[in-house]
């Protein structure tokens, strides 16, 4: 009974699994690796594309009916056009960005994102209307409840579980692999440069996966957790983006030689403190406003400092970036803490509303927090807050790693031929720089604000034209040998490791023969907060600090060896620390190597503080050097692609 119950929750299974493990060989057309927005995108899309005989696989970590950021459910749909242009689309992501984009990406991503969305209309996902009582469709000419100028509100408590039923009956469950964790991407051995496939083992049982494939399609999320986060003991489990999210899209592509970029941004969201509840629909739809604890609109006191970074700060809408740094100049001038007027924009919107508006409105200011952030919800009960009549707590996060929000890391990629410059188009749509190897999402770089809608499409994007690399080289065979014993010690190592040595110590969390996974985590969290420029040092560093950090880092990563696990669970998490470290390496390289501050608000760097749009209005790339193993960082060129004036 004791045996059953291990294999199906992975709590028990221990060293043993080196005598009874299983290895499982899967020969697959196009792999798809992630299930969240831009995997059940890529899913959807590329069954509508493939011959019949094409085979189709998806691989997830979790469940695909609650994987991915969308997991809990939104309020809005961050990115829809409707009556916009994606040139406007195009020059608002470029501002935001600080003026460092892969235009042509973001274009293609704005033409075709309004199409996704009608066919989540289509699935079953509620989306508001101005007319309450117009029956339409958005296709058929019904205008949604705008948040902002390219926002719409949505009922979306079960928005990834309207997308999952799409792409499950896409590709059918035979096709799809649950609590699977991919560790490792597999290049082909007969061919330079190319994909073969990728590694992984079942969360569930003492099983590897080996999974060969023509074409792979990356898409896992951005990282969470390389930074101390501002929530610490009981609070860690709650983060800004999804938690279960380690970098393993960036650090499995890097590993294998896709050229990354931007991987100097990160994302620094304001917002509600400890719970991190959204402030997006107050700020747009409810119209309120983040005072300091004077009372005063820190944007409107510091209006000068924002625009000293010429054309980001004199935007209608300035940066992102530079309202954090409006804030942090407040804050160090003593005027902390900061609060969102919830009461006072409830009040304002109630005067001239009648009373049946006001019963929606107000349900709809609590949907937003219940569609997306629940713990917001408990945060407010267990400090006596109601919003009505307090104020409730504002202030950025520790910082995050994606491409789909306001945030640009991710790798180079092949750009759409019609309109991507020759030097950003060396063949398939969203293909890196390994042949066969394509992304979505988050694994995109230097092209953010798609969210929910736009991951989704350009997983669509990238799945047709995997599907057309595939069909055009139709002799390929991916070509892969391991040896399993070896294969199974590496995997399944941090388990051998902690059941070899757990009997040296009466605690078996602390063992001078070995780290476990959470322990490893808070000594890169403290890496990375204290010395690249975490929320302990109000987001500052300098070359010093850099070069410091990266020796810490460096001997924390030989020490990754030593990690220890005592069930799956823990296999997995110590899995993800190597990815989680990867990314910190990666991020800390590329901070230290442009030598300016790019993005006020989100880090400084304290040894070159201006903006230099002369020297450094470039692309800062990297790539794993096959030889030596070390990282190449370089410079690409920015080219722009829709004049801004």
């Amino acid at each position: 009974m004791v045996e059953q119950r291990s294999s199906m929750t992975g709590s028990m299974i221990s060293a043993d699994v080196l005598n009874s493990y299983k290895i499982e060989e899967i020969s697959t057309d196009l792999l798809i690796v992630g299930g969240g927005m831009a995997g059940c995108g890529a899913a959807f899309e590329a069954k509508r594309w493939a011959p019949k005989n094409m085979k189709i696989t998806l691989v997830e970590k979790a469940a695909i009916e609650r994987s991915g950021a969308v997991a809990m459910g939104l309020s809005a749909i961050n990115t829809y056009l409707g009556e916009n242009k994606p040139e406007d689309y195009v020059k608002m992501v470029t501002n935001d960005l600080m003026g460092i984009t892969r235009e042509d990406l973001i274009y293609d991503v704005g033409r075709h994102v309004d199409g996704s969305v009608h066919l989540f209309e289509k699935w079953g996902l509620p989306i508001f209307k101005e007319d309450e009582e117009d029956t339409r469709s958005l296709e058929e000419g019904a205008k949604p409840v705008r948040a902002g100028k390219w926002q719409i509100m949505i009922h979306g408590e079960s928005y990834k579980v309207i997308v999952a039923e799409a792409a499950r009956k896409a590709l059918g469950e035979e096709n799809i692999y649950e609590r699977i964790f991919i560790i490792r991407l597999l290049t082909d051995e007969k061919h330079e440069n190319r994909i073969a496939g990728a590694i992984g083992f079942s969360l569930r049982e003492a099983k590897i996966y080996i999974f060969k494939a023509k074409a792979v399609l990356i898409s896992c999320g951005g990282a969470v957790n390389v930074f101390r986060p501002r929530s610490q003991a009981e609070g860690m489990g709650r983060t800004w983006y999804a938690l279960w999210s380690a970098g393993s899209t960036y650090s499995m592509a890097f590993d294998v030689g896709a050229e990354m970029t931007t991987m100097e941004n990160r994302f620094v969201p304001n917002r509600f403190k400890d719970g991190y509840g959204p402030v997006g629909a107050w700020f747009t739809l409810f119209k309120a406003r983040v005072l300091n604890a004077y009372g005063e609109d820190y944007m409107q006191k510091w209006e000068s400092i924002v625009k000293d970074y010429p054309p980001y700060g004199l935007a209608a809408v300035p940066a992102t970036c530079l309202w954090n740094h409006a804030m942090l100049k407040d804050w160090l001038e003593g005027n902390g803490p900061f609060y969102m007027n919830t009461t006072g924009a409830m009040k304002k919107l109630f005067e001239t509303l009648p009373e049946k508006k006001k019963k929606a409105l107000e349900s709809d200011a609590w949907e937003d927090f219940l569609d997306m952030t629940c713990a917001q919800a408990g945060v407010w009960a267990a400090m006596d807050i109601d919003p009505r009549e307090t104020d409730s707590e504002v202030m950025p996060t520790e910082p995050y790693f994606l491409g789909s929000h306001a945030g640009a890391c991710g790798m180079w990629v092949s750009g759409p031929p019609d309109i991507a410059p020759k030097e950003w188009n060396w063949g398939y749509n969203r293909m890196t720089t390994v042949n066969g190897l394509f992304t979505a999402g988050d694994g995109v770089g230097a092209s953010g604000h798609k969210f929910s809608s736009g991951s989704f499409t350009e997983g669509r994007i990238s799945a047709k034209s995997a599907v057309k690399f595939i069909s055009d080289d139709p002799g390929f065979i991916p070509t892969i040998h391991t040896d399993n014993k070896t294969l199974a010690e590496e995997i399944y190592a941090p388990m051998i490791r902690y059941e070899q040595y757990k009997g040296y110590s009466t605690e078996p969390n602390i063992n001078p023969n070995y780290i476990k996974p959470r322990l490893y985590m808070f000594r890169l969290n403290k890496i990375m907060d204290e010395y690249v420029a975490g929320t302990s040092t109000f987001y500052r560093t300098s070359e010093k600090m850099l070069l410091k950090g990266l020796e810490l880092l460096n001997k924390l990563r030989e020490d990754a060896k030593n990690m220890a696990a005592s069930d799956l669970h823990e296999l997995m998490r110590a899995w993800e620390n190597y990815h989680r470290s990867t990314v910190g390496m990666l991020h800390l390289r590329h901070i230290l190597f442009r030598e300016e501050t790019r993005y006020p608000g989100f880090y400084y760097r304290m040894d070159h503080l201006k903006l230099d749009e002369e020297n450094w209005k470039v692309f800062v790339n990297s790539k794993k050097n096959k030889a030596t193993g070390e990282i190449e960082l370089f410079k690409k060129p920015w080219i722009e692609i829709i004049p801004k004036t």
